[in-house]
């Protein structure tokens, strides 16, 4: 195969060399400073509640727009308070406690024993032993035995727990009358910003009266809880470390 065809390891190397001090770089600037929060104009929750589009409940009847308690508004007493449209908002309520736990075992045990042995053929056995090694004989040819055995066990165990509560908004609404509601919250603690995520769809008439809805009412829910600043930075491996892990054939 021509040479030409095999990339240069030296290439190769000083472009990857050259993105690990890149990305180093970045990690140098943030030392001793406290991890920025994303602003909250930039998401998408703040995109639905400023854009047009947002449609407003109005009663089943005509009622007088002048008396204050049959104004079609969020403060009248008929109105229903719960997020309907794109830019409401409404509370996810996250309670996970789940917990499992597998065993299986499985064993395997075979033996087998061969022995063959031609102790008579129109007297040619005899005529062979004589040449063959001493100790030899056609009588016991050949003789083989085998076994195998296999022992397997697994063992899973496992226990998540989690409770928040985060505001959630109408980021969309299918033409199904399905709700697609989008979540962030971000708590900066010191030298670490914790990130909760929450999306999904949901009906309108799984939102309670209090304009909460729980976690196991999202369709397709997508919740993330991580963090990112200091604490998170030594839990992670070294990008030296995950490139070996990466290219490491062992």
């Amino acid at each position: 195969m021509p040479k030409h065809m095999f990339p240069r390891p030296v290439p190769l190397i000083g472009a990857l060399a050259l993105a690990l001090s890149l990305s180093a770089c970045g990690r140098v600037t943030q030392i001793g400073q406290v991890p920025d929060m994303t602003a909250p104009e930039s998401s998408v929750e703040f995109q639905a509640m400023t854009s047009s589009g947002h449609g407003v409940q109005e009663l089943p009847y005509r009622a007088d727009s002048t008396a204050s308690l049959w104004r079609v508004s969020q403060n009248s007493l008929v109105a229903d308070r719960r997020a309907s449209d794109r830019g409401d908002i409404l509370t996810v309520v996250i309670e996970i406690d789940d917990s499992a736990e597998i065993q299986n075992s499985s064993g395997r045990s075979r033996s087998s024993a061969d022995k063959v042995g031609i102790p008579s053929l129109a007297g040619l056995p005899q005529r062979i032993d004589r040449i063959l090694p001493e100790g030899a004989s056609m009588e016991e040819l050949a003789e083989a035995k085998a076994s195998s055995s296999y022992k397997g066990s697994g063992n899973i165990s496992r226990r998540d727990k989690l409770t928040l509560r985060v505001a959630a908004t109408v980021v969309d609404r299918l033409a199904n009358g399905v709700l697609r509601i989008q979540g962030t919250q971000e708590v900066r603690v010191n030298y670490e910003v914790r990130e909760l995520t929450v999306s999904g769809f949901v009906r309108p008439s799984d939102i309670g009266r209090r304009n909460e809805i729980a976690y196991d009412r999202i369709a397709g829910a997508r919740i993330s809880y991580g963090g990112r600043g200091q604490i998170s930075d030594v839990q992670q491996p070294r990008y030296g470390q995950q490139l070996a892990d990466i290219l490491l054939p062992y």
